[in-house]
């Protein structure tokens, strides 16, 4: 046995130790279990009486941190910072996606060894995952997601995904210089969402719905209270008056339960001035469309393959919540409540791109919601087209020239830097 291997052997039993004896918890306290574990490598390679020439006690230390506070095999992957997704379809097969672009790794892993990390990543999250509750849905410490699996839900293995954000701009104006939209389009999206219009989000799957909401969420001006409501923490804002609420499952004994529904029920009595949903899937919908109708500014994401079919899908989904929901009440209150959609798509390249920002003027013909194209991307990016936002008023009393800013001319804002 090496010298380095006795070291870390030893650093490991001591770094357990103080897991088991001290309460120290890895995950929920990094740094000082990160200077801990560097301090018994460095004590342990000198009582070992190791040289240079054996090897570097900081080498020791990150080998044991990634083994017991990382996770193992796979904390290459987190330490990546061009890698935007990690998922198991088997232990044997580890895929890891960088620029939208998925590649097989050379990494494999044993059953024991996946259950281990799964369980590593859950302990902080106060999530479960048994026979009974085969879904999880989780945010890691780093703020990625996972998402796991488990048989006889899948065919033999567990099947392991974990998103990672990579990317978090701090308003729109960061997604200009890598492509997201142009310039024009951003300084539109700044001004609607400080005059208060109600904003859809759609898109697919890793389309960067949530980071284009993320960026709109900081033109929010300082002095709003937002409350935001989702299945799981996705959101990450610097706003100094927010409150982030995520569902909860129920327990083993089934009660408990909070589904996004009661949240957004809930969210109304905390007094926000603008509400944010976080992927619209089901009845809370028709929650979500009330919201908008009480006056009180809101945004929200869903999966959609268009504008056009984010509003029919806005349209459909509230008839979840019960027969006694008609569709002719939902169709017109999309109409009145829904001020833009935008939509984002990951292009062939991998890249992602607000292909589409389209308003609603308010108008219903033969059951159909108009729509007015704002700005499209046709292939060479967002270029501006003929139709207008509903609620000019509100962008004059915000302060802005909404002929200007759509017709690209100067504009003048009194509350552009709030």
């Amino acid at each position: 046995m090496t010298t380095a291997v006795r070291v870390r052997e030893l650093v490991e039993q001591q770094a357990r130790a103080a897991i088991r004896n001290d309460g120290l918890d890895p995950l929920s306290q990094p740094e000082k279990f990160r200077a801990l574990v560097e301090q018994f490598a460095m004590d342990a390679w000198i009582a070992q009486g190791a040289r240079s020439v054996d090897g570097d006690p900081a080498f020791v230390a990150k080998e044991v941190l990634r083994t017991i506070a990382g996770f193992g095999e796979l904390q290459q992957f987190f330490d990546d910072p061009t890698i935007e997704e990690i998922w198991l379809n088997e232990p044997g097969r580890v895929f890891i996606a960088r620029n939208g672009k998925p590649e097989l790794t050379s990494v494999v892993l044993g059953d024991r060894e996946v259950r281990d990390l799964v369980e590593r990543m859950l302990r902080v999250s106060g999530r479960r995952l048994d026979t009974s509750s085969p879904f999880v849905d989780a945010v890691l410490p780093d703020g990625s997601r996972l998402h796991v699996v488990i048989p006889d839900i899948t065919r033999n293995h567990w099947a392991v995904n974990v998103r990672r954000f990579i990317v978090r701009p701090k308003s729109v104006d960061e997604l200009v210089p890598i492509g997201a939209l142009s310039h024009q389009a951003a300084e539109f999206l700044n001004a609607a969402v400080l005059s208060g219009l109600n904003i859809v989000i759609a898109g697919g799957t890793q389309a960067g719905k949530t980071t284009l909401l993320n960026s709109l969420l900081g033109s929010v001006a300082s002095d709003e209270r937002i409350v935001s409501c989702e299945e799981v923490f996705e959101i990450h804002i610097g706003h100094p008056d927010w409150v982030a609420m995520q569902t909860r499952d129920a327990s083993l004994e089934g009660v408990g339960e909070i589904p996004l529904r009661r949240l957004i029920r809930e969210a109304l009595r905390m007094r926000p001035t603008r509400l944010v949903v976080g992927e619209v899937r089901q009845a809370e919908a028709l929650d979500l469309l009330i919201a908008m109708n009480s006056g009180m500014p809101a945004m929200a994401t869903l999966h959609a393959n268009s504008a056009r079919e984010a509003v029919t899908k806005l349209c459909t989904l509230p008839l979840l919540a019960g027969q006694n929901i008609p569709g002719d009440f939902v169709v017109p209150t999309v109409a009145g409540c829904v001020d833009l959609v935008i939509h984002t798509s990951t292009t062939a390249s991998g890249h992602r791109r607000i292909t589409e920002i389209s308003a609603l003027p308010g108008r219903v013909e033969n059951g159909v919601i108009e729509m007015a194209e704002l700005f499209t991307d046709q292939g060479q990016g967002l270029v501006r087209m003929s139709g207008w936002p509903p609620h000019q008023e509100r962008f004059t009393r915000a302060g802005f020239d909404l002929s200007a800013l759509l017709n690209g001319g100067s504009h003048h804002s009194s509350g552009w830097a709030a």
